[in-house]
């Protein structure tokens, strides 16, 4: 990770987009560098986690067991995106999917704790940090809603159910 602050970097992640620069600058240094390879798995659902995660390089797969060692890829994730924003701001504080690298790749985490450092120091940053969070979160919501009905709709058909009349 390059060790001057990479303002452009955060700019591109929808989270930090309107946010001040010199609170960008500030928050650089809580950002923990994390490489995995190719397959390797950073938690599983389930696991505690305390800490949000900006993908830097590389991308992830994010799925959900089903059964036994079944899992339903959610999303793939590339450079700029989030996730495990729920660990940090739930409060049952437990990994709600699993996550894998497809490729190489090097994330920056953000522990709870400097996350709310972070807020104190700039409440108008972080009232639109937390703005675009929602809708990412809104966004998620939105195709998790989608999967559901299309898993829904391939259950029907597979029954031999008629979906097409009512």
């Amino acid at each position: 990770m390059a060790s001057r602050p990479d303002v452009a970097f955060l700019r591109q992640v929808p989270l930090f987009r309107g946010v001040e620069e010199r609170a960008l600058l500030a928050l650089w240094p809580s950002l923990g560098e994390r490489r995995m390879r190719k397959g390797e798995v950073l938690f599983r659902a389930g696991d505690p986690g305390e800490e949000l995660f900006l993908i830097y390089s590389g991308s992830i797969v994010v799925s959900k067991p089903v059964t036994g060692r079944v899992e339903q890829v959610l999303s793939h994730l590339g450079p700029g995106e989030v996730f495990g924003e729920m660990s940090v701001f739930g409060d049952e504080q437990r990994r709600s999917a699993t996550i894998q690298a497809e490729v190489d790749t090097v994330l920056l985490g953000l522990h709870r704790d400097n996350l709310n450092r972070f807020i104190e120091a700039s409440p108008r940053d972080a009232a639109t940090f937390f703005l675009e969070m929602m809708r990412v979160t809104f966004k998620r919501l939105r195709d998790a809603s989608d999967l559901v009905a299309e898993v829904t709709r391939w259950g029907l058909e597979a029954t031999g159910l008629d979906v097409e009349h009512k």
